[in-house]
């Protein structure tokens, strides 16, 4: 409960927004007792980002099951990011919640650099056309699918329909 009420707040508010008092107001405890968990703020969001990517990454991986075409696991990854970013239920908010690099502790740095690893890999494996320079389109196409939980509205688009037109100007089949 506690895990899940920080990253909650952590993805609501944000990391600096985000105080213990506010955690420990949600799960019903003192400020205080929650130091008794985590000595500081820093190693509770460490904790919650540390979970955060162990469940997308999770996801990714199923996603990818059973899948060989590299446009179709590149897909099958977005739709996974974004079905995780845009559920409230999920974790998967607090990996966009901190975006400061200068200030993240160095073992969140670590856990977002290998959950990236996931689709630096798929974007190697894909067909672009010239001139595409891998990184920017990894680094677009993540920045693009992570900005939609400031605009989405369940209703209009899906996850799925997302990821499809994210993909639809760079793909060749």
């Amino acid at each position: 409960m506690l895990i899940s009420e920080a990253a909650r707040l952590f993805g609501n508010k944000g990391y600096e927004n985000t105080s213990i008092r506010d955690i420990a107001a949600a799960v019903g405890i003192l400020p205080g007792s929650l130091y008794h968990h985590f000595p500081s703020k820093e190693e509770l969001f460490t904790a919650v980002y540390s979970f955060a990517v162990s469940q997308s990454l999770d996801a990714v991986k199923m996603a990818l099951a059973g899948r060989v075409d590299p446009w179709a696991r590149l897909e099958a990854a977005c739709i996974a990011h974004l079905q995780g970013l845009l559920d409230k239920n999920r974790f998967a908010a607090v990996l966009i919640s901190h975006l400061s690099v200068s200030s993240l502790p160095e073992q969140v740095v670590t856990l977002r650099d290998s959950y990236e690893a996931v689709f630096k890999n798929l974007i190697a494996e894909l067909p672009l056309p010239a001139g595409i320079d891998r990184r920017i389109f990894r680094l677009g196409l993540l920045g693009a699918m992570n900005w939609a939980i400031t605009w989405y509205r369940p209703g209009s688009e899906t996850p799925a329909s997302i990821a499809r037109k994210l993909l639809t100007p760079v793909r060749r089949e």
